[in-house]
């Protein structure tokens, strides 16, 4: 009896999620198809029965992980009040948390260098995932376009500079000066 749509759709998120979290915790050229099964449970054989080849997996790793990104970050957003909201994504972002555990962290910081190394598919969703992110981004702020721009890509540089340093005093540093910088230049003037 072959397997329902549900299942084969169950099977091809696992596979997904697999790969999100490798990908982000290890980089897109280090995780092999094997892995990413393994990683869901399953044998690398049935791999190719859910995806044409890795950079559609890749493609669609980046989609999930995004959302589920900007999911974490409107629930934390949604808990502020009014004036709090982008400054508690802030300080969620640049968070230890989020900078100890990349695989399950933001996409941006873990893999652009090496997506601006890959296919114009992959470089294609990536740019759509990032477009997602500065729309919420610009969404909390209540600011134009560039200035979500800057926020965010200071936001994604601040982690990925806390994580590459192997001194633990200066990763903290850089993520709390980071966060003070940000949320003093975002904050709203006092009436």
């Amino acid at each position: 009896m072959p397997y329902t749509k549900k299942h084969k759709m169950n099977i091809r998120h696992k596979i997904v999620q697999s790969a999100s979290q490798a990908f982000r915790a290890n980089g897109i050229k280090a995780v092999s198809v094997p892995q990413i099964m393994s990683g869901a449970g399953l044998t690398h054989g049935g791999f190719y029965a859910h995806f044409d080849s890795k950079e559609q997996l890749v493609a669609e790793a980046c989609k999930s992980a995004m959302e589920s990104t900007v999911t974490r970050l409107g629930s934390v957003a949604e808990q502020a009040s009014v004036e709090e909201k982008l400054g508690a994504v802030i300080e969620s972002y640049l968070s230890a948390a989020h900078r100890d555990s990349a695989e399950q962290g933001c996409i941006m910081p873990a893999l652009a260098g090496e997506i601006a190394r890959s296919s114009d598919d992959i470089r294609e969703v990536f740019t759509e995932e990032v477009s997602r992110f500065l729309s919420f981004v610009s969404g909390l702020a209540g600011q134009g376009e560039d200035k979500s721009i800057a926020l965010t890509a200071t936001m994604v540089g601040s982690i990925l500079l806390a994580r590459s340093v192997n001194d633990p005093e200066l990763s903290d540093k850089i993520l709390s000066a980071c966060q003070a910088d940000l949320k003093q230049r975002t904050a709203s003037p006092v009436s």
